[in-house]
């Protein structure tokens, strides 16, 4: 709703892109410092922050139609303009979650934890959409109904601060665990140069994955094939449901193989089906190839996740995986940009899948050469 609702109080589409860029510059400022400091500052405290700037940003954007003012709540604020997930929530809830479990435990949390994540965003897109589409057919202008949106989306937060005061005091990390802040490096001490090098990595990853962003996947189809938006819709609703199926798969296989062989050999046979997709000569093959990639593309996202909480101190959780998703966001922000000039070449159309694909390939050479030696400590008991 947020673009829609932006253009009715009168901004120009020129207007309403600078303010997204600036949301999601500031999200990712405000994350970074954030999640850096939660596991000294207290993760609870961090959580109902990062909760109350959601808030904030939503009465704002509710309440005013300055230009100005809305870009203040978009850096300082916490508003997705993408949909994704976006503020210290993800990163803080996990660190304190991997506290609270078991390592043995902790993959098969994160699997159901990203479906959860999934599902609920899918529940509210599809819900305020409605909404607000409800809204106007019974009477309420387009501008109302999507304040009454928003207003949701503010309570939401007020909500998610309920929550949060009612953690347990057990997600914390005691004050003997804690390191003087002048030995930190973005809150980070010991594992400083593990933390660096797997952010190297995962930003060369997600830089190749948004060479092929769903939208650009989608234009490439009715391009290519002329399929329609509602076949296409279809097709990505099963190609999503694959996905966030196939994290839960991931947990059993991590237990057996590792987490590290689990991330590596589940994520080449998937770049491999993504290289084959524009090689297909119809369109069955083609779709068929582009399931059997989602069918396995996300096993990696609980084990990296959870990898990365595993090979970092207790109190190097919220910033290791704050400052690895951060990597991720910048390393995909050009990717679009670029993807787009290749499909613009009729030569390079399809460019983007081989390119994606190989590199991701790479990555996953390189991911393996660097840490297979390096296990988290229920692997270590293991053996």
């Amino acid at each position: 709703m947020l673009a829609l609702y932006l253009i009715q109080v009168g901004m120009s589409e020129k207007t309403v892109g600078l303010i997204f860029t600036l949301t999601l510059a500031g999200d990712a400022g405000i994350s970074l410092w954030l999640t850096t400091s939660a596991d000294r500052f207290g993760r609870q405290r961090t959580l109902i922050s990062g909760a109350l700037l959601m808030v904030g940003a939503g009465l704002v954007f509710i309440f005013t139609r300055n230009p100005f003012a809305l870009a203040v709540a978009a850096i300082i604020g916490v508003i997705s303009p993408s949909g994704n997930e976006i503020g210290p929530f993800l990163s803080v809830e996990q660190a304190a979650l991997t506290q609270l479990l078991p390592g043995e435990k902790r993959t098969q949390t994160f699997a159901w934890y990203a479906l959860a994540g999934s599902l609920a965003t899918a529940t509210g897109a599809l819900s305020g959409g409605w909404l607000a589409q409800g809204l106007q057919q019974n009477g309420f202008s387009a501008l109302n109904s999507y304040r009454i949106v928003l207003a949701g989306y503010a309570l939401g937060g007020l909500i998610m601060i309920g929550l949060f005061l009612a953690l347990s005091r057990a997600v914390e990390i005691s004050s003997v665990d804690k390191v003087a802040p002048q030995q930190l490096f973005l809150g980070l001490h010991r594992s400083k140069s593990v933390v660096m090098r797997l952010s190297g990595l995962f930003a060369m990853d997600a830089f190749a994955g948004a060479l092929i962003v769903q939208s650009l996947l989608a234009y490439w189809f009715h391009v290519k094939y002329g399929v329609d938006t509602g076949v296409l819709g279809t097709i990505f609703f099963g190609a999503n449901i694959l996905a966030g199926l196939s994290a839960l798969f991931a947990a059993r296989i991590a237990k057996r193989f590792g987490l590290i062989n689990t991330m590596v050999f589940t994520h080449v046979p998937s770049n491999i089906f993504l290289i084959l997709v524009p090689l297909m000569p119809n369109l069955p093959l083609a779709i068929g190839m582009l399931l059997a990639r989602f069918s396995i593309s996300q096993m990696d996202v609980p084990t990296r996740q959870s990898y990365t909480m595993a090979v970092v101190d207790p109190d190097e959780r919220s910033a290791a995986s704050g400052v690895t998703t951060i990597a991720r966001s910048v390393g995909a922000a050009l990717s679009p940009s670029l993807a787009g000039l290749m499909m613009a070449t009729p030569l390079l159309f399809s460019a983007p899948f081989i390119l994606a694909g190989g590199l991701k390939l790479v990555y996953d050479f390189l991911l393996y050469r660097s840490f297979r030696s390096m296990k988290p400590p229920e692997e270590r008991e293991l053996r």
